[in-house]
C-alpha cells in the first residue's frame, strides 16, 4: 500500500486497486484519510528530545507537534511569558518514555512537523498541557474539528482558575 503525505492529508491508495481503476476493471478501492485509520507516521516512538511546550522529536527522527496546542515559545530567540515552565513540564511528562501518537486528517504542518494527539503511561499530553494552564488552545481546522470544544472548555476551566500561564502572564503569549 502506497501513502501519499501532503499537509491536505494521508491517503492511502492500494496500487493495484489503482491500476485496476485505470485499466477499466471493476474491483473494490480503498481511499482512507488519516482519521479513518491510515497513518501519516509511527504509532508509537521514544521521545529523544523536547523541543518545546508543544513539540518533541523521535529517536527514529521524526518532529511531532501536538494538535490542538500552543505553548508559549522557548525557541528561535523567544522567551515567552512561561515558555520555559511548559518546556520543563513537556519533558517532564515524555522525555525517555515511549509515547503513543494518533493522528487526524492533516499529517503534517507547513514545516514538516507530524501533527498529532500524544498520550504517554495511559495519559493525553494535549488535553494535560491545556487543562493544567502550560498552553493554549490553537485551532486549525480540518485537524480537531471533532475535539475542538472539548479543549476549549479545559482552556476556559484553566483560565478561570488562573492556572498556569492564566495566572502568570500578562499579556498572554499564545493567545
Amino acid at each position: 500500500m502506497s501513502v501519499a503525505r501532503t499537509t491536505l492529508g494521508c491517503i492511502a491508495v492500494p496500487l493495484l486497486a489503482l491500476a485496476t481503476i485505470i485499466s477499466g476493471a471493476t474491483a473494490p478501492t480503498l481511499l482512507t484519510g488519516c482519521s479513518d485509520g491510515a497513518t501519516c507516521g509511527p504509532s508509537t516512538g521514544v521521545v529523544k528530545r523536547v523541543v518545546d511546550g508543544d513539540t518533541i522529536e523521535l529517536e527514529t527522527g521524526e518532529k511531532i507537534r501536538y494538535l490542538l496546542v500552543n505553548a508559549p515559545e522557548t525557541t528561535n530567540g523567544h522567551n515567552d511569558c512561561y515558555g520555559t515552565n511548559a518546556a520543563q513540564f513537556n519533558t517532564d511528562l515524555v522525555m525517555g518514555k515511549t509515547v503513543q501518537l494518533r493522528y487526524d486528517d492533516v499529517c503534517t504542518d507547513r514545516f514538516g512537523r507530524l501533527l498529532a494527539y500524544v498520550s504517554v503511561d495511559g495519559t493525553e499530553v494535549n488535553t494535560t498541557l491545556v487543562e493544567r494552564g502550560y498552553a493554549c488552545v490553537l485551532h486549525i481546522p480540518p485537524d480537531g474539528d471533532a475535539r475542538a470544544d472539548e479543549f476549549k472548555a479545559l482552556e476556559k476551566a484553566a483560565k478561570q482558575q488562573g492556572r498556569g500561564l492564566w495566572g502568570t502572564c500578562s499579556p498572554i503569549p499564545c493567545n
